[in-house]
């Protein structure tokens, strides 16, 4: 592959603050509604003591996710040796940064007294999975820094595979722990299975993929660069594939949980009775979030730019349905405290419960996306994150 040049986001200064002051102050009003619900406390959510996790977290770990398999297209360079993806491997670095930056910005906001981070930090058990997760966390944004760096620095290069196969370790690993965190409850059915691990890291791939694909056409359409095709339509059909699992996985899951009688009772409350999450599940995660930009990206990867950006867009509102599915529908199914007996209590035991997200955990949630993009505006400002070429995986050439 010929010399790759780099360069900065070059638009007017007038659009550029512009475009800064309207992202700041999305991520400005997020932050005041996490102060507002931090001060009145947790009665002007949606959330009780039976849904403790509401929309903030399902934004949280959509972004947690999304910035795991951000780093996809980096490792199909670093770790895979596809050179025609080289290009892309800087801006794909820094997506992932961003994107976990503003996953954890939420999940700090959400603990209703972010101080209580410190205990986190300085006090482990090492037997909760959520411990754990505070290194893999940080840890990962180290070693994604790292990464970058190497890649910055050309008398580097020797190393960047070795980073980038101990970054692409390391995002597995760091999927696995999220989705062990709901694998590891076992007191709620809809959740209490070994598959959630894997189900989480094939959902990370897809939605990576698709936010990264979106994230790309953006910066190039900003600079007003050319998009070819080829990298397009091989992401596009390599995303289809990870659809594919995610769906694959998703069947398993449902059959598994409902050839166990333990869990018919959850099953059908997802697949038939649940009314509005079943058909966020349904239409959002299967249908509109699955098949139909699986279909799209086979048959058409290759077409305009507004298809892959709408199957991209749809795998993304279909990630965001099933990560609502499962943190929202398991908590609102009651749990099931003593086996085999009925229970009722004035605390509504063994009664499904509703929540309504409010105002201001969407307004937070929001904030967070805001927060990503704020650093990826700046940085692709500062440092040379775009390159300055026609990138064609067809042809592994870069045109000056």
């Amino acid at each position: 592959m010929d010399r790759i040049r780099y360069t900065t986001l070059s638009v007017s200064a007038q659009f550029y603050w512009v475009l800064l002051i309207a992202l700041g102050a999305v991520l400005f009003i997020g932050l005041l509604a996490a102060h507002y619900m931090e001060q009145q406390g947790h009665w002007v959510t949606g959330m009780s003591n039976q849904v403790v996790w509401g929309i903030p977290h399902v934004f949280a770990i959509f972004l947690i996710l999304a910035a795991s398999g951000a780093l996809n297209v980096a490792s199909l360079h670093s770790v895979f040796k596809i050179d025609s993806y080289k290009p892309l491997a800087r801006l794909s670095g820094l997506l992932a940064i961003a994107l976990l930056t503003g996953g954890l910005l939420i999940l700090v906001l959400d603990l209703g007294r972010p101080d209580r981070l410190i205990v986190a930090m300085t006090t482990y058990n090492f037997k909760s999975i959520f411990a754990w997760n505070i290194f893999l966390y940080t840890g990962f944004v180290l070693v994604t820094v790292v990464y970058l760096c190497l890649l910055f620095q050309p008398r580097m290069s020797g190393l960047v595979r070795t980073a980038g196969l101990f970054a692409f370790v390391w995002r597995f690993v760091l999927t696995t722990g999220t989705g062990s965190i709901f694998g590891f409850l076992v007191a709620r059915d809809a959740y209490d299975a070994a598959i959630m691990a894997p189900l989480f890291v094939a959902h990370s791939l897809s939605l990576g993929t698709s936010v990264f694909l979106l994230t790309a056409i953006w910066v190039f359409r900003l600079m007003r660069q050319p998009l070819s095709g080829g990298w397009l339509a091989k992401l596009g059909r390599l995303n289809g594939v990870f659809i594919a699992v995610v769906l694959y996985l998703i069947a398993v899951q449902h059959l598994t949980n409902i050839y166990v009688a333990q869990h018919g009772d959850i099953e059908r409350f997802i697949l038939l009775e649940g009314g509005l999450l079943t058909v966020v599940f349904w239409a959002g995660q299967v249908l509109l979030g699955g098949l139909i930009p699986m279909t799209m990206f086979f048959t058409g990867a290759g077409g305009p730019v507004w298809r892959i950006v709408m199957a991209a867009a749809l795998v993304a509102l279909g990630g965001f349905a099933q990560l609502y599915v499962i943190i929202i529908g398991g908590q609102v199914f009651p749990l099931d405290l003593f086996p085999g007996m009925q229970e009722s209590s004035v605390f509504f035991d063994g009664v499904i419960t509703s929540y309504r997200p409010s105002i201001a955990e969407l307004l937070l949630g929001i904030g967070g996306i805001a927060l990503a993009m704020v650093v990826i505006t700046v940085a692709i400002r500062v440092l040379p994150f775009v390159p300055l070429m026609d990138m064609s995986p067809d042809t592994g050439k870069t045109k000056r």
